[in-house]
């Protein structure tokens, strides 16, 4: 899209974590580094089992300046229950307040994108908004120009199917290597060591509509991986990269080819 674009994003929602020891709680917990989140900034994250499969992302926005220490996380609103469940049990002594908001979740693309909030993920999604300004397109609006640049969402990862190096957290900076220790860090460090990714969720083109999620990638008569989310002409998938490569790859009886954005290179 050429213009600047406001999408109210009804799949997210908020939750306000505030508190002494707020940094530090959710250092503990998620996969990007919090203790040095600026006021204003936005950091990706994810939040981990113990073995290391992706339970829910997260977006962690520093509250602005002159509105107290604190942070907003922008959560799949269908989970945000759960995920406020899960980090009260975490909780115990830590001086934390965690409490449901009503403020809107608003995606900010297109031409002229400035401000707080920039999507750390890829330069071309724009930015977050937490206000109540009014929208000029809608959450699908969106949704296309997220699957033209090949970034998946999470209705390709699930809950508890998917590591998050294999959702591509590691490339959109959504995994803090360096920080300290975090809810399934361990198989998520050994993934990266060992420097052989099996797997990789990527963009793929065909003609028509998209195939039924779930449904098998061919290279031949291997499997490759099969079809998550997508639309008319194309979805992302989960394939298996030594098996992707120079292949001739089919889903659903049809030709598909991957189309890796330079950002996945």
């Amino acid at each position: 899209m050429s213009s600047l674009n406001v999408a109210r994003l009804a799949s997210r929602a908020v939750i306000a974590v505030s508190g002494p020891d707020w940094r530090s709680f959710l250092q503990g917990l998620l996969t990007q580094d919090v203790e040095t989140l600026a006021p204003g900034e936005l950091r990706f994250s994810g939040l981990l089992t113990p073995q290391g499969k992706l339970l829910y992302d997260l977006f962690v926005a520093g509250t602005p300046e002159g509105m107290g220490d604190g942070a907003l996380l922008d959560v799949a609103a269908e989970h945000r229950d759960a995920i406020l469940q899960r980090l009260t049990m975490y909780r115990l002594r830590a001086k934390v307040t965690l409490e449901a908001s009503d403020r809107p979740v608003l995606a900010v693309f297109g031409d002229g994108v400035s401000g707080p909030y920039i999507d750390p993920r890829l330069p071309g999604l724009g930015a977050r908004a937490y206000d109540d300004r009014p929208s000029t397109t809608d959450e699908h609006a969106y949704e296309a120009h997220r699957l033209a640049l090949g970034v998946p969402g999470p209705a390709d990862w699930g809950s508890e199917t998917t590591y998050p190096i294999e959702a591509d957290f590691d490339l959109m900076a959504g995994i803090d290597f360096k920080k300290g220790c975090f809810v399934g860090q361990e198989t998520t460090s050994r993934m990266k060591r060992r420097g052989v990714i099996k797997n990789r969720m990527l963009p793929i083109v065909f003609d028509g509509p998209a195939p039924a999620f779930g449904t098998e990638v061919l290279a031949g008569e291997l499997r490759a991986g099969e079809v998550l989310s997508g639309g008319d002409g194309r979805a992302m998938a989960l394939l298996r990269l030594d098996r992707i490569e120079g292949a001739d790859l089919t889903a659903d009886g049809r030709p598909v080819r991957v189309d890796r954005p330079a950002w996945l290179t």
